[in-house]
């Protein structure tokens, strides 16, 4: 039977809100690809429904540990390795194994299958906004923030 194994831990990420950074590993074991693994640092935006103004209204914040699950499954480089068609089907897996609505699950599925498919295999796993770009406050000593 199809679950998470563990809780999701994220922070937000200070320099972009739309992003967050897993504190403590996600794992989900799925019934099609097995024990899926995704490590603490992972970044990603969830499900991606905040970016269409009435869809986030309908269907925003329904599926977080779901959306993490499906950004980490797009990555060139996840474990399992598995195709756009086999990520969007755990998504809907994982929103059935936890009891989302018909409502939220089909929805947002086709919402994926569309709106996802141009950022299928783009990123890595260890993909980060920018080499500067940090989840962590900004440090008021580091010589960079300081002004004269």
């Amino acid at each position: 039977m199809a679950k998470f194994l563990s809780e999701l831990k994220v922070k937000c990420c200070q320099e972009n809100e739309n992003l967050w950074e897993l504190t403590d590993d996600l794992n989900y074991e799925s019934d099609m690809v097995g024990v899926v693994h995704i490590g603490a640092g992972f970044m990603c935006d969830m499900a991606s429904t905040r970016h269409i103004p009435l869809v986030s209204l309908i269907w925003g914040s329904r599926a977080h540990r779901e959306g993490v699950l499906h950004d980490y499954l797009y990555r060139i480089n996840s474990v399992p390795v598995v195709s756009f068609a086999m990520a969007n089907a755990v998504f809907i897996e994982a929103m059935e194994s936890r009891d989302k609505s018909f409502w939220v699950r089909y929805p947002m599925f086709w919402g994926v299958w569309l709106g996802g498919y141009f950022s299928y295999h783009k990123k890595t796993v260890e993909w980060k906004p920018s080499d500067k770009a940090s989840c962590d406050p900004p440090d008021p000593t580091d010589s960079e923030l300081v002004k004269i």
